[in-house]
């Protein structure tokens, strides 16, 4: 009994703290960046694996879910396409011997309060499943998962696309620096 009280009070403890999180990551997305070479690739080569194992796990929940790896792929699709929006509103500012970067701050908002509505929309989505499931429905159907992954997948296509160009764009800044 005492360690389902740990475990309860762990997972309200990070409920209570997702708003300083997002509010963290909101200031840290939007803060001038120096582009490091190592710290670009790091993030491609982790979200590339996170992308292979996110798209697995669509794969496999859409034998449950309907259009489940569909709503990834479009939400990795559009997400691609909000990088590539992304990097045509960052600004560059191009030193003797460095590049800093500047992340559009709309752009960061919309997508940090997209995380943020899809978490609190399944928050009520789950307490609403869970009444879906006590009338007889199948709860995984009722949950919305196909939409949390379109969600997801927009995040990280969004990220894939926009550290690759910061790399690409590192690169070009150093090959003309030379």
């Amino acid at each position: 009994m005492p360690l389902l009280v740990i475990v309860l009070l762990v997972v309200l403890g990070f409920i209570a703290l997702l708003p300083l999180a997002l509010v963290q990551r909101y200031r840290a997305g939007t803060s001038r960046q120096l582009a490091r070479g190592w710290l670009a690739t790091v993030n491609v080569v982790g979200l590339a694996i996170s992308i292979v194992f996110f798209l697995t796990g669509a794969a496999m929940t859409s034998i449950w879910v309907p259009y489940a790896l569909r709503y990834t792929v479009a939400g990795l699709a559009f997400g691609g396409m909000l990088g590539v929006i992304g990097l045509a509103l960052t600004r560059w500012e191009r030193g003797s011997r460095s590049l800093h970067f500047t992340p559009n701050r709309w752009l960061v908002l919309a997508i940090t309060l997209l995380v943020t509505a899809r978490v609190l929309y399944g928050f009520w989505r789950a307490w609403q499943s869970w009444r879906s499931a006590i009338d007889g429905g199948s709860w995984v159907i009722a949950s919305g998962a196909a939409g949390a992954l379109a969600a997801g997948a927009l995040v990280l296509g969004y990220y894939l696309t926009y550290w690759i160009g910061v790399r690409r764009r590192l690169t070009r800044h150093r090959r003309i620096a030379k």
